[in-house]
């Protein structure tokens, strides 16, 4: 750390935008504080990010890594988006691929703590080659970990031996509480929970990942949550900081006079009346579900606006003359919608959701109720906890295949939004207000997860050449290569990088390409790109006005360039 109190802290997240966000917002968060980030990720990924404010721009670097080709993964994937579930040990193999890469970034960057996720359970082992302190940063709420149980459970792969493991309560949740998958969500987990990348499973992923981090950082709060947060700590014997809800910026919801698709539209709807319906990015209902829900909104006579992005090119996503019949009362968009401000309008009476914990955030963070549709993963589990909280109500579906009727939607969506039954739903997501939208309650979560690590932050190290500050250009005769386990020459290295001409897109040729991968740091405040070639110590720096990034040449592409972010 600086001598005037400045962190530096690397944060490396899953490949996946619902992990993303959350460390993203956390970033941003501390860079609000004069922290400064290291934020690694792939390179692709990079070019889709949001774009950081301006003000916050000089406190964080993107570090781009190329992602390691992986048998089965398609070309270009580099994301969760990009796949379909059954290449997820794909992309789990690839990323674990990134291990050395980023290493030896880590060993030259002079950082004080290591953020990471659930899914680069090794980060722990560069943490401690590198005697470095490392924060495990949950992006789920503390329901989700409390029943996950204790790291030793997980690893030694005694905790999901069967389906009656994931319906049940376990054993150590000594309060009242109906958290626990359903029989038709519990075979797909049990599934993935069981499956093996790089010789690892995910029950090793998880224990490790969790039980070797010296911290655990959880997007939650003791506001909403305490029961569960005291039972994590309890299970895990370690510091659990919640670090409070990150919710979205005021201002990203707030309209204004600001003209946006469908705003006028909104206008015309009575107060509470419209419920809004959207299942985040990744998840992927199937056209019986979407048929179901579809003719559910129909037949529940409420206005509504739909952002149905999965299967939104398939011309039969929808039941024949839905869209005719709804006309005038309904809007599909298949694409991309201002979320944030639709929930904002207060037209709108409820949300129809897959219950994605930022999603719930966004949701209650507006006083929004929940009308709750659980497809995957973490879902049942957050479904079950807002429905016991009496924030929104379930759609009935059968225990066994998660079948469900179009009158079960038509029926709930009224309840919850136009009812008297819903009345309680409706008045305490209001009242979460308080804790969902409290900036104050969120800057001393946050507060207090800095300080903490600022006083127990690691050994300071000087970077060979800072991420960012440096000098406007540096000879290849400056660099510096320690010893390392490569035995890589001055002379290797130099060729790549002259080829590296930035003002189009680049690749390195494949006869060079062997000696080293290449990283990208993109300087958000200075416009610049930093090319870091993976072997300890070794830096180069190039000024330029527009960002470009290189793709690993053993993958045999050439990268597009990026975009301004």
């Amino acid at each position: 750390m600086d001598d005037n109190g400045v962190l530096r802290v690397a944060m490396m997240p899953w490949l996946a935008f619902g992990h993303i966000g959350p460390f993203l917002e956390l970033s941003k968060a501390l860079a609000q504080r004069g922290h400064h980030i290291s934020f690694i990720c792939t390179q692709r990924n990079i070019q889709r990010f949001p774009k950081i404010p301006p003000h916050l721009s000089p406190h964080i670097d993107l570090v781009g890594l190329p992602l390691p080709h992986a048998d089965g993964l398609p070309d270009g994937a580099e994301s969760t988006m990009d796949i379909s579930p059954d290449q997820m040990h794909c992309l789990k193999n690839a990323f674990d691929g990134l291990e050395g890469p980023a290493a030896a970034f880590l060993e030259s960057a002079a950082v004080d703590w290591i953020i990471y996720d659930v899914i680069n359970h090794w980060v722990p082992r560069i943490a401690s080659k590198l005697k470095l302190p490392c924060a495990h940063f949950s992006i789920v709420p503390s329901p989700v970990y409390g029943f996950l149980g204790p790291v030793s459970e997980l690893i030694k792969g005694r905790r999901f031996m069967d389906i009656e493991s994931l319906t049940n309560v376990p054993p150590w949740v000594q309060f009242p509480t109906t958290v626990s998958f359903r029989s038709h969500e519990a075979i797909p987990i049990l599934k993935l929970v069981q499956s093996v990348s790089s010789g690892v499973t995910d029950f090793l992923r998880y224990g490790t990942a969790i039980g070797e981090c010296h911290i655990i950082a959880i997007r939650d709060c003791m506001e909403f949550s305490s029961d569960w947060l005291h039972l994590l700590e309890d299970l895990q014997q370690k510091p659990v900081f919640p670090i409070g809800l990150l919710p979205p910026p005021i201002q990203e919801a707030d309209g204004g006079d600001e003209a946006w698709p469908d705003r006028e539209w909104l206008d015309k709807q009575a107060r509470g009346s419209t419920v809004y319906i959207a299942f985040g990015s990744e998840v992927r209902p199937s056209k019986e579900q979407v048929h179901q829900l579809a003719l559910g909104l129909e037949q529940s006579q409420l206005p509504f606006i739909w952002a149905l992005r999965s299967g939104a090119h398939d011309p039969e996503i929808l039941p024949l003359g839905f869209e005719d019949r709804i006309n005038g009362r309904g809007i599909v968009r298949k694409g991309w919608v201002p979320q944030l401000k639709i929930l904002a309008h207060p037209s709108i009476g409820g949300f129809l959701t897959h219950s994605g914990w930022s999603s719930i955030i966004e949701a209650l963070g507006l006083g929004r109720p929940l009308v709750i549709f659980p497809l995957m993963y973490d879902q049942g589990l957050n479904a079950r906890w807002i429905s016991e909280k009496r924030l929104g109500l379930e759609v009935p579906r059968d225990e066994m295949d998660g079948s469900f009727t179009a009158a079960d939607v038509a029926k709930t969506l009224r309840t919850v939004i136009v009812e008297a039954d819903g009345d309680i739903y409706r008045a305490n997501a209001m009242k979460m207000k308080e804790v969902f939208a409290n900036k104050k309650l969120s800057d001393q979560c946050i507060d207090s997860f800095a300080s903490y690590l600022k006083d127990n932050r690691g050994h300071n190290r000087s970077p060979v050449i800072s991420a960012s500050s440096h000098p406007s250009s540096i000879s290849p005769s400056t660099l510096h290569h320690p010893s390392s386990q490569r035995n890589t020459s001055q002379a290797e290295i130099q060729p790549s990088i002259s080829h590296c001409k930035l003002s189009s897109p680049t690749s390195i040729p494949a006869q060079e390409a062997h000696h080293l991968a290449i990283a990208t740091i993109v300087s958000v405040h200075t416009q610049q790109v930093h090319l870091i070639p993976l072997v300890s110590g070794a830096y180069s720096t190039l000024r330029q006005h527009s960002f470009a990034t290189i793709l690993s040449p053993s993958r045999g592409r050439t990268a597009p360039k990026l975009e301004k972010l």
